[in-house]
């Protein structure tokens, strides 16, 4: 059977989050009712990650078995045809034939994500579900200093949430960067693999240092404590992207 990895785009506002699941309608859902309403195939696709409710994607990436080989860009368009008539608030952005062998969650190298805080007095309207408000005025670089604090490889257990199913809290941070343009901050985020709400958790506790209520060592120490009860609030999930994964043939 061909396999197809597909490059996904969605609002995550109106789903439970990626994974099917019975107490609502899921992104994956979406997906795969459009290949059954396109193919009459009934598949399951895999993911490269999972999403919470409310959480958005550019850059999501599935891979899918179907019974027929498509041209990609015939199956791209149908595909997204029928997710528009089902009035789904998901895009497929890019499709390609790959080999067997290719698989969207355990072949991929590099997960990058984007955190979005908005920082003003006035609430939003545009923005509104697409960033995390913060009405106070927030130090970017005490942000970005403090996160520097978490960038390697560590024991992560302050910033997993207890219902985390991975086996292991050590994971190795690439990166987590800083910066601000205006009223917009951005935390950007890559690893090979995230906890349960890790970079969540990560944003509410830089939240805590742009504020001054957290110095760098202070975020350091919060890490090394090894403990839920040191970590910051969780930050809303409205603020966060899933904005690419990397391959070992290319990135994205």
């Amino acid at each position: 059977m061909p396999r197809y990895k597909m490059v996904v785009e969605y609002d995550g506002t109106p789903y439970v989050g990626w994974q099917r699941q019975e107490n609502g309608h899921s992104v994956q859902a979406a997906v795969e009712a459009a290949i059954l309403s396109l193919t009459s195939e009934t598949v399951v696709i895999r993911g490269a990650g999972r999403t919470d409710s409310g959480v958005h994607a550019l850059g999501q990436v599935i891979h899918a078995d179907l019974s027929r080989e498509w041209a990609p860009f015939k199956l791209r368009n149908a595909l997204n045809a029928h997710l528009m008539m089902a009035s789904e608030k998901v895009s497929i952005i890019d499709i390609n034939r790959v080999s067997d062998d290719f698989d969207a969650r355990f072949s991929a190298l590099r997960r990058h994500y984007l955190y979005r805080i908005i920082s003003r007095r006035a609430p939003l309207a545009i923005e509104a579900k697409r960033a995390w408000w913060v009405s106070k005025d927030l130090d970017h670089e005490a942000m970005h200093a403090a996160a520097q604090m978490l960038v390697g490889h560590h024991d992560f257990t302050t910033f997993r949430s207890a219902h985390c199913q991975a086996a292991s809290p050590i994971r190795t941070l690439d990166r987590l960067d800083v910066t601000r343009q205006g009223e917009l901050i951005e935390i950007r985020a890559s690893a090979q693999s995230f906890l349960h709400n890790q970079i969540r958790s990560f944003a509410g506790t830089l939240k805590l240092a742009g504020e001054g209520k957290m110095s760098p060592q202070d975020v350091r120490a919060a890490l090394e404590a090894r403990s839920r009860a040191a970590c910051g609030p969780v930050a809303p999930p409205e603020g966060l992207y899933f904005m690419q994964v990397d391959y070992p043939d290319q990135p994205g």
